[in-house]
C-alpha cells in the first residue's frame, strides 16, 4: 500500500513518519472546523472527538486537538471510542443541545496497518429515523473540506475566542444502551429469547477501540461466557488489523476449541465485523449484513409489522444474497454508489429499515447512520437465540455465490471512461446501472458485473459475482475482452 497522503471522502489517511505529520493533522482538522464554522449560521460549533486506539496516535490526537481549539469550537473528547460511539454522542449532544453544530470527528485508519493514522469527519445534518442522523460527511462536502485543507485555509480564532476542551469517558455506556433500546423496540431484547441465556462467544478487538464496547454489550445481553482477545489496550494489533479470513487464524481456533457459538471479529475503530460460526469457519463480511437483514425482517413478520417494501439499502459492490433474503419478506433493495455517505443518503431519504455494505458494515438507524459493529453483534446473537439454530445451519440456508475481484492500474481515473462505456453498451440489453463506473446485472445468471475507478486508488476495479467461482471468472474474462477490443458485442 502506498504511503501517500490520501484525502477523500473518508477523511485524511497517511503513514505516521512519513506523509501523515503533525501539521497536516493540525491543517485538517482546522479545514474541518473551518467548513462548520462558516456553515453554522452563528451557532456555537461542538465537535465529538475521539480516537481508535492504535499505538502512535499520540500526536495525532494532540495535533488534531490544536487545530480544533485554535478554530474556536468546544471539543469533547470521547478519548479511545468507536466510531459508531461517536455517531451515537454527536447524536445526543445536538439533541441536547439544538442551539449548537454538533459534528464529530475520529483518529482512526481503519482497517489500515499499524502504521497508518488518519481523520475521519462525521456531520449531523438533522434527517433520520429514531432521532439519528451523524454519519459520513456526503461527497460535496467532503470535497469542500478537501479544498481548504489544500489551499491552507484552517479556521483560526482570536485569543478570546480559543475553543474549550473537556472529556467524556463513559460514551461507551450510551451506545449501549441505545442499542439495547433498539433491540427492545424491535423484539430483539434478551427478555423475549425463548430459552436461556446460555451463549458463549469469542470476541476479537485487535487491541484497539472496540474492547469495552465488545465486553459491556456481552454483559448487558446476558452473554453466558464471553473469550476476548484482542482486549489488552495497548494498540498494538496482534495481527494484521482488517477483518478477512487469512488474519483469523487465532479467533477460528478459539471458537472451535471453546465450543462458542459464533466468533466476531472488529476492525481497530469497531464499524466492521466479521464473523466466525460454531465450526470455526470464516463465513465472509458479505453475511454480516444478511444476516442482520434476517433477524430484523423476521422479528418484525413475528410482531405483525409489515414487511413489504420495507427499504434496504446497499451499495452496488455488495453481494446479491441481500435481494434474496429481502424476497423472502417482501422487501425491497435499493443500490447506491459505492461509499458509506451514499447509502446513508438514501437510506435518509427512503426511510430504510437496514443499510451497509459487504464489508461487515451494518447500519441500523434505530442506532445510528454510522456502520456499527455492535449492533451486528447485537443482531446475529439475537438471531441465533431466537432460531435455537447453529450459525452454520443459517447460513446454509441464504443461496451462495463468488465475488471475485480484480484491479488495473490507471495514469488517471478518466482513464477509466473508455472501459465503463464499452461494458455499458456491450451489455446494453440487461439491467445497466451507470451512478458509479457501469454495473450490470444479468438477472438470469443470478450475477452482476461492476467496473469503477476507485475514490481513492489510481486503479480501475472488476468486481463480479455469480452462482461458483468459475462464472464469476468467467464473466471478468469476458468484462476483460470487451474492454480490450472496444467490442459493443454481448
Amino acid at each position: 500500500m502506498s504511503s501517500a497522503l490520501m484525502v477523500g471522502v473518508s477523511g485524511l489517511r497517511g503513514v505516521i513518519g512519513s506523509s501523515l505529520s503533525p501539521d497536516v493533522c493540525t491543517r485538517f482538522a482546522g479545514s474541518f472546523a473551518g467548513w462548520l464554522i462558516d456553515h453554522a449560521a452563528g451557532r456555537p460549533v461542538t465537535i465529538i472527538l475521539a480516537r481508535d486506539g492504535r499505538a502512535g496516535n499520540a500526536f495525532v490526537h494532540h495535533a488534531a486537538c490544536a487545530g480544533l481549539l485554535a478554530a474556536g469550537v468546544r471539543v469533547l473528547d470521547l478519548g479511545v471510542a468507536m466510531t459508531p460511539t461517536t455517531a451515537v454522542l454527536v447524536d445526543r449532544h445536538a439533541a441536547d443541545h439544538p442551539d449548537h453544530l454538533v459534528a464529530g470527528m475520529v483518529l482512526t485508519a481503519s482497517h489500515n496497518p499499524q502504521q497508518w493514522n488518519g481523520l475521519k469527519c462525521l456531520f449531523a445534518d438533522g434527517r433520520g429515523l429514531h432521532g439519528s442522523s451523524a454519519c459520513a460527511p456526503s461527497a460535496p462536502i467532503a470535497a469542500q473540506v478537501a479544498a481548504r485543507f489544500h489551499e491552507s485555509r484552517p479556521a483560526l480564532a482570536p485569543w478570546s475566542a480559543i475553543g474549550s476542551l473537556s472529556a467524556d469517558v463513559a460514551s461507551a455506556a450510551v451506545h449501549i444502551a441505545r442499542v439495547a433500546d433498539a433491540l427492545e423496540d424491535h423484539g430483539l431484547a434478551p427478555d423475549s429469547w425463548s430459552v436461556g441465556n446460555d451463549l458463549r462467544i469469542v470476541v476479537d478487538s485487535v487491541n484497539a477501540s472496540g474492547i469495552v464496547g465488545a465486553r459491556d454489550l456481552a454483559e448487558r445481553l446476558g452473554v453466558d461466557e464471553l473469550l476476548h482477545l484482542g482486549c489488552e489496550p495497548t494498540g498494538i494489533f496482534p495481527h494484521p488489523p482488517e477483518p478477512v479470513a487469512a488474519h483469523l487464524d487465532s479467533l477460528r481456533d478459539s471458537v472451535r476449541e471453546s465450543g462458542a457459538a459464533v466468533g466476531f471479529a472488529q476492525d481497530p475503530d469497531a464499524d466492521r465485523l466479521a464473523i466466525v460460526d460454531e465450526k470455526g469457519a470464516y463465513i465472509g463480511e458479505e453475511y454480516t449484513l444478511v444476516l442482520g437483514a434476517i433477524a430484523l425482517l423476521e422479528s418484525m413478520k413475528q410482531a405483525g409489522k409489515p414487511t413489504k417494501d420495507a427499504a434496504l439499502v446497499v451499495n452496488l459492490s455488495t453481494s446479491r444474497m441481500i435481494e434474496d433474503i429481502a424476497a423472502r419478506y417482501g422487501a425491497r433493495v435499493l443500490r447506491t454508489a459505492v461509499g458509506e455517505a451514499n447509502v446513508v443518503e438514501t437510506m435518509k431519504r427512503e426511510n430504510a429499515i437496514l443499510g451497509g455494505e459487504g464489508n461487515g458494515g451494518v447500519i441500523w438507524p434505530a442506532v445510528t447512520y454510522v456502520r456499527d459493529s455492535l449492533s451486528a453483534m447485537a443482531m446475529v446473537m439475537s438471531l441465533l437465540r431466537h432460531t435455537r439454530t447453529p450459525l452454520s445451519s443459517i447460513v446454509a440456508g441464504i443461496p451462495s455465490y463468488a465475488i471475485v475481484k480484480e484491479k488495473v492500474d490507471l495514469a488517471r481515473k478518466d482513464d477509466a471512461a473508455p472501459a465503463i462505456d464499452a461494458i455499458a453498451r456491450a451489455f446494453a440489453k440487461e439491467r445497466v446501472d451507470r451512478q458509479d463506473g457501469v454495473w450490470v446485472g444479468l438477472d438470469a445468471k443470478r450475477a452482476w458485473l461492476h467496473v469503477r475507478a476507485s475514490n481513492t486508488e489510481p486503479i480501475m476495479r472488476l468486481i463480479a459475482e455469480a452462482p461458483s467461482e468459475n462464472e464469476a471468472r468467467a464473466l471478468l474474462a469476458h468484462a476483460r475482452q470487451v474492454i480490450a477490443e472496444g467490442s459493443p458485442s454481448n
